[in-house]
């Protein structure tokens, strides 16, 4: 029997996870096409034009993510659980944008996103022992970020 798509907390999920987004680029879209960035941009940095594409899709994915685990939870010490990995990743995810672009300190940022990678780990290791397919989601983000690491590896 198919589940009929829960569209309050479909909606609700896309909204917070875009509200990330937006808080992020913040202050990440005012310095990509900076002289600083323009100086400490690895050569083996995407085109900025590929970035919003490939956040808006992991955005996207992470909201299913959330979605699918949110539904799929069996009790309230689960959603308690979701809410805590998932808003931990949402602050670490935003203090990135704020440490790199915002106060333009790589080497800060390079320390943070580690704790950013963990999260992403942590939320696929949570989520898969509620709903497998919302860990799966989570695997891009996690590919993403890990070569943002290199990135911001190369650029102090």
């Amino acid at each position: 029997m198919k589940k009929r798509i829960n569209w309050k907390v479909l909606i609700i999920s896309l909204i917070l996870v875009y509200s990330v987004a937006i808080i992020g680029s913040l202050f990440t879209s005012p310095v990509t096409n900076s002289e600083w960035y323009e100086s400490v941009k690895p050569s083996i940095t995407p085109p900025n034009w590929i970035f919003p594409i490939v956040w808006n899709i992991l955005f996207f994915l992470i909201a299913l993510s959330l979605y699918f685990s949110w539904i799929n939870t069996k009790n309230k010490l689960e959603k308690k659980a979701i809410i805590i990995i998932f808003s931990t990743n949402f602050i670490l995810n935003i203090l990135w944008s704020i440490l790199y672009f915002g106060l333009k300190s790589p080497f800060y940022a390079f320390i943070e996103i580690f704790f950013l990678w963990s999260s992403i780990v942590l939320m696929i290791y949570f989520t898969h022992k509620i709903n497998k397919k919302s860990s799966y989601l989570l695997i891009p983000y996690l590919l993403w970020v890990s070569f943002a690491i290199i990135l911001n590896y190369f650029s102090f």
